[in-house]
């Protein structure tokens, strides 16, 4: 039976014991993208327009790319050469429905190729159908907030489950709704740049509703389709030790955590759940961006976010009280130094391991990234993937260290002395 080491980096986070752990044959190894931060030229996307205001968060524009668009063959099969069998990636709402009701079949037959690119590696398809970007048209018209936001959500949802669902084995109707209210609504980070409590809470609840309607309309088009949610769930704690900060660490357990994974009852519930865990935050209610930043002793990534791998165990046995089965969706670290990124991996294994151990049902590992690409708002700085991206070199791809390291526990299913050379 393979051995988890405590190492390769210090492992005195670690609350729970150190577990022996093979994962089985079928366990899915993988890594995610999505469809605006790889593919380039996402004009018609409300993401295209933010990154071009001046007055909005974001630095850069997300421009070419990696230019996945063009390279996802040759990407697919770069991944299968390190030896992963799923992957994770988005399809564009802004390209396959340009105008309200007006579906592109250019953009429809370019996504059937590209999945069927991705079949034919034999790696196990995730594909979401919203990441983050909105068509330019829908958020217009008041994107989430709108009267009729949900119906049109089910209705492209549906579209893209019936002319594409034989390639989608498993489908992600959105990807982490708290996180769209939250930068979208609360901070302003994200479009539309809101900063109202009121509609932040709003939009939440309409991003729920929208992921129930979305599994219905998948449901409906592609039975065989498995539809599932992916949250992100971070390890949440109070800046202090004081009435106001607890009472204000519940409201934002609620409305980051709560809300969502409470609210996957029901038929249309869906019929997996994507865990995407990255760290532990502080909230702080004297603060104006309503977070404090971590404590000293802890690792900063380059987004400044505080590495803590045992939340994953956490959130892990917070996610299992839904019923559902669990995937890692994502999980990752944006750092320039591949040994963190190795230590981050193992680590985070570890506790995914002893989740297992626990009796969590988790059936497979999506890291975040595949490529270092656009990060959002805050542009090419931040540096997650696997696999580099030489922007001045015909966006040749370079496999990390790290990416050696990933092949050789997805190929053995153990965590084992002697892989982190």
């Amino acid at each position: 039976m393979g051995r988890v080491l405590p190492g390769p980096g210090p492992s005195s986070w670690f609350e729970g014991s150190i577990v022996e752990a093979d994962f089985p044959a079928d366990f899915l190894w993988g890594t995610a993208t999505s469809a605006h931060q790889v593919e380039g030229g996402n004009v018609n996307s409300d993401w295209w327009d933010f990154e071009h205001d001046p007055h909005t968060a974001a630095r850069v524009s997300s421009g070419d790319a990696i230019d996945h668009y063009h390279r996802y063959v040759d990407d697919f099969a770069l991944l299968r050469s390190l030896d992963h069998n799923a992957h994770r990636l988005s399809v564009e709402w802004a390209r396959i429905e340009p105008a309200a009701g007006e579906f592109s079949r250019a953009a429809i037959a370019h996504y059937r190729r590209v999945l069927t690119a991705l079949a034919d590696t034999g790696m196990t398809a995730f594909v979401t159908l919203h990441h983050f970007t909105l068509p330019r048209w829908f958020a217009a018209a008041g994107g989430w907030l709108a009267s009729d936001a949900v119906d049109v959500f089910a209705r492209y949802c549906h579209r893209v489950a019936a002319e594409l669902g034989d390639l989608m084995p498993y489908v992600c109707t959105i990807n982490e709704p708290q996180m769209v209210a939250l930068h979208g609504y609360l901070e302003g980070y994200h479009p539309p740049g809101i900063a109202s409590p009121t509609l932040w809470k709003r939009a939440g609840r309409a991003l729920l509703d929208a992921h129930h309607a979305a599994v219905r309309a998948v449901h409906h088009a592609s039975p065989r389709s498995r539809a599932g949610l992916a949250v992100n769930v971070p390890l949440l704690a109070p800046i202090r030790d004081d009435d106001a900060c607890h009472a204000f660490h519940r409201l934002m357990q609620h409305e980051i955590v709560d809300l969502y994974l409470d609210g996957l009852t029901g038929p249309d519930r869906g019929d997996w759940l994507g865990v995407q865990y990255y760290r532990k935050q502080w909230v702080d209610p004297a603060s104006p961006t309503f977070f404090a930043g971590p404590p000293d002793g802890f690792t900063r990534t380059q987004m400044g976010w505080a590495v803590y791998p045992d939340g994953l165990r956490q959130v892990l046995h917070r996610a299992a009280r839904t019923g559902l089965p669990l995937y890692v969706t994502e999980n990752g670290i944006a750092t320039e130094d591949d040994t963190e990124r190795v230590d981050y991996l193992h680590t985070h294994l570890v506790a995914l391991a002893q989740a297992r151990a626990e009796g969590v049902d988790v059936r497979g590992y999506l890291h975040w990234s595949a490529f270092d690409n656009f990060e959002w708002s805050e542009g090419y700085r931040p540096t997650f993937g696997l696999i580099a991206v030489d922007h001045t070199d015909d966006f040749a791809r370079i496999p990390k260290p790290s990416a050696r390291v990933f092949a050789r526990i997805a190929t053995s299913g153990q965590l084992l002395e002697g892989m982190y050379a």
